[in-house]
């Protein structure tokens, strides 16, 4: 987003939260910005700043217009947030499907998921709004026992990568939130109800 294209909308915005309604001209020029808002693809924009308008201004020719408006509005976001949702999870899925290849035929997880390229995958997937997904493969039994005839119970290091974390931490790249905000969090391919994953358990061998 640019700034040139972001001022105009801010300086109504603050026009809005700071002055009076004593300008009729201002209801009809935040309409007008909303709608141009819209009509550029930024619909949460549109939303908030129309919103905003038939909160402040809400006998105004324009605050009505905007709350028509809206109903569009609403019901395309929330259809663009569903969709991108499908695209995640389909991404996901393919990462997933590709993780589970590579561990048929090589015996455990890659380390990181470009491994996966070119053999599993084309390119490693990223997020509808090009954010990667965070990868994490572990030993899930850094230290296992070794059967013996006699004497006592040996032990050794394994190494081999069994497990692995896949998570997407959303639009804002942080835990927790909602809608597109929200996280996925996938265990050896399956997901989690929980909103964090149970630790890895240590020490990890080193490779």
């Amino acid at each position: 987003m640019s700034l040139s294209r972001t001022v105009p909308a801010l300086a109504l915005l603050v026009l809005m939260a700071g002055c009076s309604s004593e300008d009729p001209r201002l209801p009809a020029n935040l309409y007008e910005e909303a709608r141009k808002l819209n009509l550029e693809g930024r619909s949460l924009e549109a939303r908030a700043m129309m919103k905003q308008l038939t909160q402040r201004y809400p006998d105004s020719e324009a605050a009505q217009q905007a709350k028509r408006d809206l109903y569009l509005i609403e019901a395309f976001v929330a259809r663009d947030m569903a969709d991108r949702q499908k695209q995640v999870r389909a991404a996901m899925k393919r990462l997933t499907d590709a993780l589970t290849r590579y561990k048929t035929k090589r015996g455990e997880y890659p380390f990181s998921t470009q491994e996966l390229v070119p053999e599993y995958l084309d390119q490693v997937p990223e997020t509808p709004w090009g954010h990667p997904f965070l990868y994490r493969a572990y030993v899930s039994k850094p230290i296992e026992d070794v059967p013996v005839k006699r004497g006592p119970a040996r032990q050794r290091f394994n190494t081999k990568l069994d497990e692995y974390y896949l998570i997407c931490l959303g639009t804002d790249l942080q835990p927790g939130g909602e809608g597109l905000a929200a996280d996925i969090l996938i265990k050896d391919g399956a997901p989690l109800a929980e909103s964090t994953f149970p630790p890895v358990p240590e020490p990890q061998p080193l490779r």
